[in-house]
């Protein structure tokens, strides 16, 4: 992947090229941030830069994913006792030449296999050693991506550890993670560690420039181009959640004279609970979202409010007279105890159901 091709981040572009004309480059990496970030894109272009380096009529096959000193290592599900990611790699390469800022959502969808356990096992971590044990195709560097590195397991970080310990010469590691929280501490004491900001919204909006909704856009992706991406392509999506989101305020409005209307709620919370993890988790940041909104717009920041909710005639000002406050963080903190139990596997349908009957309370509150 060329260096162009990254969604800003310039910053650290010119961190990591400097290093390698500079031959500073360290034998283990670490970079953090979520894949929307460009955690992966930055891997690639290194990788490329490395390899061109070394021998310039290389860059075609790293940027086809076919070099054969590039190896990949990322988590997938075990099979018959066997849980190895070269089973999986064409998939891996199809999925990434499409869209290099994937998460691991989009790789478990890919894969239709959303309700398996996917891991890094030791079984993985041994056949990294056995690859890297071998002399390179082409005389040069070896260089190895750990796509989502958190998802290792203990035996398997155990034993990527001792290949950090000991690496064969000529060889780079690079482990890509959303956060430092489930790599081992030893692990990371041998990594120089690179953190991946959230991408800034200019640039998300360079690369929208065409886009309608632009705007409405990159302050709903927060610095993530895959879910950029996902919003651009999906206005149905983006119409969908605006539809989800009327529905839920309209029936907490009304269950404080009609008790009825929470059957209404338990059944929105069903459909959605329908929905795979990622997109439930979108859609409650868009609800935060607009939540927001209609706070500013209370409080009279028209100008900061960039969109204003109108589907089914919703009327817009006087549903943002009751966002103040006095109950905004009620409402946000609930959310955001929402997203986290459906990011550890909760029963969503539970989750959703009990957040939903507690707007109804929330919204109610007097400022």
């Amino acid at each position: 992947m060329k260096w162009e091709q990254i969604i800003g981040q310039q910053s650290i572009k010119n961190l990591l090229r400097d290093s390698i004309q500079d031959s500073r480059v360290g034998h283990a990496q670490l970079f953090v941030g979520e894949e929307g970030f460009g955690v992966l894109p930055l891997a690639l272009a290194m990788a490329q830069e490395i390899f061109e380096k070394e021998n310039p009529a290389s860059v075609h096959k790293v940027e086809n994913l076919n070099h054969l000193d590039l190896h990949f290592s990322f988590p997938v599900f075990s099979d018959k006792n066997v849980s190895l990611s070269k089973r999986f790699f064409d998939n891996f390469r199809e999925m990434i030449l499409e869209n290099p800022y994937s998460s691991f959502d989009d790789w478990t969808s890919f894969l239709e296999s959303e309700n398996k356990q996917f891991f890094i096992s030791a079984d993985e971590a041994e056949d990294i050693g056995q690859r890297f044990n071998l002399k390179s195709f082409e005389g040069g560097s070896k260089i190895l991506i750990i796509w989502r590195a958190d998802k290792m397991n203990d035996a398997a970080a155990n034993k990527i550890l001792k290949f950090l310990e000991e690496p064969p010469k000529n060889t780079f590691i690079i482990l890509c993670a959303p956060s430092t929280n489930d790599i081992l501490p030893t692990i990371l004491s041998r990594c120089q560690i690179v953190n991946v900001p959230r991408i800034n919204d200019k640039d998300i909006l360079e690369k929208l420039q065409n886009h309608n909704s632009a705007k409405e856009i990159a302050y709903q992706a927060q610095g993530d181009w895959n879910l950029a991406k996902s919003l651009s392509e999906n206005n149905e999506g983006a119409s969908e959640f605006e539809t989800l989101f009327i529905q839920w305020v309209r029936n907490a409005f009304q269950a404080k004279k009609k008790p009825e209307v929470l059957r209404e709620i338990v059944k929105w919370a069903r459909q959605i609970s329908e929905w795979n993890r990622e997109k439930q988790m979108k859609f409650l940041n868009y609800c935060i979202e607009i939540f927001r909104l209609a706070m500013l717009q209370n409080y009279g920041n028209d100008n900061l409010v960039y969109k204003k909710l109108s589907e089914g005639n919703f009327n817009w000002q006087s549903f943002s007279k009751f966002i103040h406050g006095a109950n905004i963080v009620s409402i946000v903190e609930e959310i955001t105890d929402a997203s986290y139990h459906i990011s550890r596997n909760a029963n969503s349908k539970i989750v959703l159901t009990d957040m939903g009957i507690k707007l109804t309370r929330y919204i109610h509150k007097s400022a």
